[in-house]
């Protein structure tokens, strides 16, 4: 399984990003996919998932400005980010995991893409 994200960058606050992973293979049948957030000095969080038939778990910390998609199609999931706050600072990373509401079940990683709010 390969996962290649992209769309990281500079945004000031309150503006907005979109991040892609491109999936390789039958990895949405196989697997959820789920986007982690890695803040400066800490610890890698599950920010928000999405299993096969659309069901989506979204952290408190994004409710509400963040919506995670996918597209079959295109073999590509998506985190859509509004109004991003300086705390949303960090290095985003898709994965594919065994359960969605499992942060400790990814078993796939993508290669990170950093995104920095500036205030």
């Amino acid at each position: 399984v390969q996962l290649q994200a992209s769309g990281g960058g500079v945004v000031q606050a309150g503006g907005s990003l979109r991040l892609s992973c491109v999936v390789s293979g039958n990895t949405f049948s196989q697997y959820a996919m789920g986007w982690y957030r890695q803040a400066p000095g800490k610890q890698r969080v599950l920010v928000t998932a999405i299993i096969a038939d659309g069901t989506t778990n979204v952290a408190d910390s994004v409710k509400g400005r963040f919506t995670i998609s996918k597209d079959n199609a295109k073999n590509t999931v998506y985190l859509q980010m509004n109004n991003l706050k300086a705390e949303d600072t960090g290095v985003y990373y898709c994965s594919a995991l065994r359960r969605a509401s499992d942060p400790q079940s990814a078993v796939h990683w993508g290669q990170g893409t950093l995104v920095t709010v500036s205030s």
